[in-house]
């Protein structure tokens, strides 16, 4: 299969006994019908001949020393760079002792791509539980990922997550904390920091040349006028106000009920919200299995399934590609789109 892509996509394992290998597998068995960009796993390649086996895929596997030789594998292997998983793999059955080879696989992935050899970061699902088993300190894949770029950079990044799909765009500014704890985390400057990531990287990765946001309000209607609380006053419209006197093109505080229907969204490209699930519910309800997580702020592109490790379903059958298959395309064009820009 030819392919004009001068550097493949490394995609990491994942938490091996999850879905990772099975939707790793299922996507590569489409790359012609789909015109999926080459990629290659860091990871085991007895973890994928076994899960081969057991969902009867018939997928020729081949181990690579260099991410280059997975451009002239690609068409007829999947492509494997060797990191052993530490254990005897069961699907479905996830062990510390793989967290070694998990974390090796998201490192080399990183360091591939920065040093050129690779055009993107896809990771696959991880199990946090196993690596903070293990030792892991921090609190996920996107915290790990900005201290591999200090380490790679000498310079501190601030990681934004990003749901993307076919039909919204939308960004947590507060993410992985209880809901309680959300007003107290809200600061102007963690909202205009965030959107003026969000600008940039829609600018120089996805090719808008204007990028439109939308600012969601905290409090219900936006706060009416502070009668259903301060902080969209205190707080979220000074920080558009500081964001248009830069000439961010950005609108709100908005009420998040009227934001996401088809003729709201049609008004901007980014909608920038409070909290997690104001954003993800909106973003899995549009676009459950076609949307990607997308880490902005980064030196390099990383993307992956908007989705866990599943392992009640690993190697059963029952697991989708279609959200892998997303994340290999997208990391693809921000990827191309990210090199154009240097």
């Amino acid at each position: 299969m030819a392919t004009p892509f001068s550097q493949p996509l490394a995609v990491t394992q994942g938490d091996p006994a999850g879905v990772g290998p099975d939707i790793t597998l299922m996507a590569w068995l489409r790359r012609r019908e789909l015109g999926l960009p080459p990629f290659f796993l860091i990871g085991d390649p007895d973890v994928l001949a076994v899960r081969a086996r057991q969902l009867k895929l018939d997928v020729a596997l081949r181990s690579i020393g260099t991410a280059r030789e997975s451009l002239g594998a690609f068409a007829d292997v999947l492509p494997v760079m060797p990191i052993p998983a530490g254990i005897d793999v069961a699907a479905g059955e996830p062990h510390v002792a793989t967290a070694k080879g998990t974390i090796a696989s998201i490192e080399t992935a990183v360091a591939l791509v920065m040093q050129g050899e690779a055009l993107a970061v896809v990771t696959n699902p991880i199990a946090k539980s196993v690596l903070y088993e293990a030792g892991f300190r921090f609190p996920g894949h996107t915290e790990f990922l900005a201290d591999l770029a200090l380490r790679a950079t000498g310079q501190s990044v601030m990681p934004v997550m990003m749901l993307a799909g076919p039909k919204l765009r939308a960004i947590p500014v507060t993410i992985h904390i209880p809901l309680k704890d959300v007003p107290q985390a809200l600061t102007l400057g963690l909202i205009v920091e965030t959107c003026r990531i969000a600008d940039r990287d829609l600018r120089q990765r996805f090719g808008i040349a204007a990028p439109r946001l939308a600012i969601a309000g905290l409090n219900p209607h936006a706060g009416e006028g502070g009668a259903i609380g301060k902080e969209d006053e205190t707080i979220i419209h000074p920080a558009v106000q500081i964001l248009r006197d830069e000439g961010i093109d950005a609108i709100g505080p908005l009420p998040a009920d009227t934001m996401f229907h088809d003729e709201a969204r049609a008004r901007y490209d980014v909608a920038v919200c409070m909290y997690h699930d104001q954003a993800l519910i909106p973003a899995k309800a549009l676009g459950f299995d076609d949307s990607v997580n997308v880490t902005l702020g980064l030196p390099f592109v990383r993307t992956s399934p908007d989705h866990g490790t599943a392992f009640g379903i690993a190697g059963k059958g029952l697991a989708r590609e279609a959200s892998l298959i997303a994340a290999l395309k997208l990391g693809a064009q921000l990827g191309r789109t990210a090199e154009s820009h240097r």
